[in-house]
């Protein structure tokens, strides 16, 4: 069951082009080298809990529905020890307060392990990074490190960039292991690809004034056999994002293919707009994926989509045989910003169950977030959300989850 969750994911890797209107994620960049080195530290430590009323039949922060944890980060970064080598190690750590068993698989759980630990290397215009690491998504959207969790989740990988060419930045990766958004996941590291790994090329394009264009290739060797279908070889994903963002609006279209072989292929497309109006913020996404053998979800964890219609807990009713809308408002108030989205996904015989509730089959699945997030001192961030889930495929076809945590930066 692991290794078809893998392959979903990594069919949802080939599709040419990353949830949320989403926000601007980080650049790689090829690493510059000081004349003086000497090595940054840092960290954070973090308070993380979340509950579910059990579809009305429990109720919320009760201890058979709660989960709690906290977790601790320290990390260690010289871009130049010696020669233009540069070095990065992270260490984390998570202990559970409160533990539930209605969520044993839904969270990063206590467990301790070496987070990142890499290399780097840069000459002329081509940055190296081998190693334990994150991946963004904006580069990678089928193997990226999520951040709804305690910690990121990070892989074993090859990084090449270049950007010799005007405008252009190319990628190669080369993804070995990954441990898992879900479960002891910092000790729990598992081979995305048994034959061989699975190789990514990713090019991005800014030539045109305002305009990302995005599009991502993944090959995994003889992955489809690997994972016991007969006569199955390859898997390979393409993937295609367009964004242009002029003064306060943004418009992108994405889409892409996941093309298995031995199995139906699965195909995807979206469309956002968005406006930014000072205080206020308002967008509109859609995304429509068609019944294939994999979900478009991230094959580095099998949890969330690249797609703009991605929000708190809706992954698994987008990802599959479901036409979905998202509608969403902000404001900033209270030194802080509040969000409010509304999701509604038409799902079809072949689409998941939703997350924490179940659901086979033809249906509508609804979901509401309330969010708040703020700063509230120069280094510690809070985030607060309220969800409502309807599944009109269940008996009990409501439920409610909130979420808390808490981040405190060491610089």
């Amino acid at each position: 069951m692991k290794k078809t969750l893998l392959l979903s994911v990594v069919a949802s890797t080939m599709i040419m082009a990353g949830g949320d209107i989403a926000p601007v994620e980080p650049v790689v960049e090829a690493p510059v080298v000081e004349e003086t080195s000497a090595w940054t530290f840092g960290g954070q430590l973090v308070g993380y809990t979340q509950t579910i009323d059990q579809l009305g039949n429990g109720d919320l922060f009760a201890s058979e529905s709660t989960f709690a944890a906290v977790g601790i980060q320290l990390s260690a970064v010289n871009s130049d020890i010696f020669a233009g080598i540069g070095a990065g190690v992270e260490v984390s750590a998570i202990e559970e307060t409160q533990d539930s068993a209605d969520q044993g698989i839904n969270s990063m759980r206590e467990s301790a392990g070496i987070t990142q630990a890499y290399l780097t290397y840069g000459f002329g215009a081509t940055s190296l990074k081998v190693g334990r690491q994150t991946l963004p998504k904006s580069l990678s959207p089928f193997a990226f490190s999520e951040g709804w969790q305690i910690f990121k989740n990070t892989f074993d990988a090859a990084l090449v960039v270049n950007s010799s060419l005007p405008s252009t930045t190319l990628v190669y990766a080369y993804v070995v292991n990954s441990n898992r958004s879900v479960g002891p996941a910092l000790e729990n590291w598992d081979e995305i690809n048994p034959t061989d790994a699975v190789h990514m090329i990713t090019a991005q394009n800014k030539s045109i004034e305002n305009l990302t264009l995005t599009g991502s290739f993944y090959f995994a060797p003889d992955m489809v056999s690997n994972l016991g279908v007969v006569g199955g070889g390859d898997a390979t994903i393409l993937w295609g994002d367009a964004t242009y963002k002029a003064d306060a609006f943004t418009v992108a279209v994405q889409g892409g293919n996941i093309d298995p072989d031995g199995l139906d292929d699965t195909t995807a497309f979206g469309a956002k707009i968005a406006a930014n109006l000072g205080m206020f913020g308002l967008s509109a996404a859609y995304s429509s994926v068609d019944d294939g053998a994999l979900a478009m979800t991230n094959f580095g964890t099998g949890v969330k989509t690249p797609l703009y219609t991605q929000s708190i807990l809706d992954q698994n009713s987008i990802s599959k045989d479901a036409d979905t809308f998202k509608l969403t408002a902000s404001a900033k108030a209270l030194g802080g910003k509040f969000g409010l989205a509304y999701i509604n996904a038409d799902m079809g015989n072949a689409a998941r169950g939703s997350v924490f509730m179940g659901g086979k089959g033809a249906g509508t699945y609804q979901e509401i977030d309330v969010t708040y997030k703020a700063k509230v001192t120069e280094n510690t961030t809070f985030f607060a959300a309220y969800v409502a889930q309807s599944d009109d495929r269940l008996v009990d076809e409501d439920q409610n989850f909130v979420r808390f945590w808490a981040r405190y930066n060491f610089k």
